[in-house]
């Protein structure tokens, strides 16, 4: 049976494993790996927000910069002091900027549908306090709150939801990280230290959602061992978010003739890992497609 929780975002509690909850993806960039900026203008943006709601989504995750395969994440000093629309490469994105992307999005939603519960997707601490004024109320950090020296400190202080997801390495040293023996014992151990640091940081532990970070320096052949054995982290005593919505490593297993399935493709693929995930005892899905994954759930959720 999926253990259940309360997931304490400060405004409202989230109950957690009775059914599965949803996290519809906003991807408010020029360069996301999933749509291509198709959500970048922030009327775009909005609309879409509105549409995964209609769709099913329980949670909003807005985010303003990519962390894909061979992206460059500035470190929190260089992107708070970074000039507004002056990116280090093609790729980092400044405070500034990330701030101009999902702020007004964030406060648009809000006014819109004000019972919408909005995540924001960041590292970057100022940026995390600014969505949480702006009205979100979960912060879901890809760097488990290791990249930015204030993360834990401001989500001690913000007393809202914390995503804590676990990545090897940084985006741009992804394709040249050493291959690790037993990866889900790898990613247990850390994840089980860095939830340790948020607690002493004063973090609560009712605030804490955990994220194994499908495809986040990982191989191909990695996920699977991830997906295969995903009810372990449930030894960690913390709910679970999964995100496997589009991925390379999925892309890679429905190729055909030597050729990675294309991102249009990877639909039916997506849905069969999200399924399976829920049925390991994930509590919350992240996707992109929103109404096939609620869907899926609401079947998968009959035998968890």
């Amino acid at each position: 049976m999926r253990p259940v929780f309360e997931w304490n975002l400060g405004s409202r509690r989230l109950q957690l494993g009775k059914r599965t909850l949803v996290m519809g993806v906003i991807n408010v960039t020029p360069d996301s790996f999933s749509d291509g900026g198709r959500y970048y203008d922030p009327d775009r943006a909005i609309e879409h927000g509105l549409q995964l709601l209609q769709d099913g989504a329980d949670i909003l995750d807005v985010g303003g910069e990519s962390t894909r395969p061979g992206a460059r994440v500035l470190p929190s000093e260089e992107a708070a002091h970074s000039a507004p629309n002056r990116a280090v490469d093609n790729s980092s994105v400044g405070e500034t900027d990330e701030l101009q992307r999902v702020i007004p999005v964030i406060t648009a939603l809000k006014r819109q549908h004000p019972e919408a519960c909005i995540s924001v997707d960041t590292y970057k601490a100022n940026v995390a306090r600014a969505a949480v004024e702006a009205g979100a109320e979960i912060v879901n950090d890809v760097s488990g709150f290791r990249w930015d020296r204030q993360m834990a400190k401001a989500l001690a202080e913000l007393k809202c939801g914390a995503v804590l997801m676990h990545m090897r390495g940084r985006p741009e040293e992804w394709r040249s990280l050493p291959p690790v023996s037993d990866l889900v014992t790898l990613v247990k151990r850390e994840l089980r230290e860095w939830t340790d640091l948020a607690l002493l940081a004063k973090i609560k532990r009712e605030r804490i959602v955990l994220d194994p970070g499908f495809g986040f320096g990982k191989s191909y052949e990695d996920n699977y061992p991830l997906l295969k054995r995903f009810d372990e982290f449930h030894e960690l005593r913390y709910p679970l978010l999964a995100g496997v919505s589009r991925k390379s490593f999925l892309g890679r297993a429905l190729g055909r003739n030597g050729k990675d399935a294309p991102l249009a493709d990877r639909l039916y693929g997506t849905v069969a890992a999200e399924t399976a995930l829920i049925l390991k005892g994930a509590h919350i899905i992240r996707t992109h497609d929103v109404r096939a994954c609620v869907d899926a759930a609401r079947v998968a959720d009959v035998v968890t």
